[in-house]
């Protein structure tokens, strides 16, 4: 069979781009187009405002779901340059929000908060929306674009002066993609709250103003960190009594990024585990959780071993038992993330592994010290708790 029977040749080739890709293919930017991919685009348009937030001054952003079914993300970052863009010669604010994968986020490091485990930028939001407006304050000025399913209506307005900066995107997800373009605010919750106790700088706000009679408004900031995250997935699993959390930081160049953990065991319940990288959560585990659980083992055997509550006849702990009775929060922030399966929510990145395990058991070998009554009681968890499947 040749090309002139078939009738294909390269003429019936046929190359997409920007946000004709995007509208012809969205699940290949977010996911899928029921309501998994619609929070995802919400989700990426607030980390590419987290980041802002981030990297300027502030640690503020905004989200609002707004009568009309749209959403409005503000941030108050140093907000998109107004200069035309070397690459494509047309203004940067333009550029972003008509080019997937591009912006201030193309070169990710450990800085970087990750809300979706794809990062399309603001340009495939863009693509994904029926109308979309722009502001960015920036240098005393304020600027305006507006946008229908990713073409921008005309270039950027002055819109008079700004006080401070930031950006603020507003947009109505396309019903033409979506099998819903309705938002649930408990989904949303609780991914912001995860980000919010994962980086205590920042002070995140979601508002809901779609019913007048019940509007809904959380203000999600928790100084804390992974600590206060510790106590609040207790409290949230009904655990009412207050337990010692073991909390500490690192920054360990080995595995070119840092670490915060925290742990406690309290009640009578099952393995309670979080791992995060750049604050995406990683739902399949990976290197970060595996040496939580070798350093928690190790820290305990060799206590235990210590105080004589094991002897040399006794097998070692291993960290098929860690699960016991422990709530833990591993958050690892890396130059550069390697996911170890297709999904990207498992972490792959070897060096993490050692080095989060050392200093697991390192800090928690103190605390034991510190705390025999306590220890005796997590040793006692320990020996008598179920193994990990």
């Amino acid at each position: 069979m040749n090309a002139e029977s078939t009738g294909y040749d390269a003429a019936r080739i046929r190359v997409l781009e920007g946000r004709e890709a995007i509208r012809k293919r969205p699940g290949m930017y977010v996911g899928s187009t029921g309501v998994r991919g619609l929070h995802h685009m919400l989700l990426d348009e607030v980390g590419r405002a987290v980041n802002a937030s981030l990297s300027g001054r502030g640690g503020r952003v905004e989200v609002t779901l707004t009568p009309d079914g749209g959403v409005r993300v503000t941030d108050d970052g140093p907000g998109t340059p107004f200069e035309d863009c070397p690459d494509t010669g047309r203004p940067g604010l333009e550029t972003q929000l008509t080019r997937p994968f591009t912006g201030a986020r193309e070169h990710h490091d450990r800085s970087t908060v990750l809300m979706a485990p794809w990062v399309g930028g603001p340009g495939v939001t863009n693509a994904l929306s029926s109308r979309l407006t722009a502001e960015v304050r920036r240098e005393g000025v304020r600027r305006v674009q507006e946008f229908a399913r990713g073409v921008a209506l005309a270039p950027p307005c002055d819109a008079g002066p700004a006080t401070g900066s930031g950006t603020t995107i507003t947009f109505l997800p396309d019903a033409e993609i979506f099998d819903t373009v309705e938002y649930a605010y408990a989904v949303l919750a609780a991914r912001l709250t995860e980000l919010a106790f994962l980086n205590p700088g920042l002070d995140l706000v979601l508002t809901d103003e779609r019913s007048p009679d019940r509007p809904q408004r959380a203000r999600l900031r928790f100084p804390g960190g992974v600590r206060e995250f510790v106590t609040f997935l207790d409290a949230l699993a009904g655990e009412h009594l207050a337990a010692d959390v073991i909390a500490f930081e690192r920054e360990d160049p080995r595995m070119a990024g840092s670490m915060e953990v925290a742990l406690s065991w309290s009640g009578t319940h099952g393995e309670r585990v979080r791992g995060f990288a750049n604050s995406l959560a990683t739902s399949n585990g990976g290197t970060h959780e595996t040496g939580l659980r070798e350093g928690v083992a190790a820290a305990v055997d060799a206590y235990a071993r210590e105080r004589g509550l094991l002897t040399a006849a006794d097998p070692e702990v291993t960290a098929d038992r860690v699960g016991a009775d422990l709530t833990a929060v591993v958050s690892v922030k890396l130059d550069r993330i390697e996911p170890a399966d297709s999904t990207r929510l498992k972490l792959g990145n070897v060096a993490v592994r050692p080095c989060v395990a050392e200093a697991v058991r390192a800090h928690l070998g103190t605390w034991l010290e510190e705390h025999p009554r306590e220890a005796e009681d997590v040793v006692d968890r320990f020996l008598r708790g179920p193994v990990r499947g």
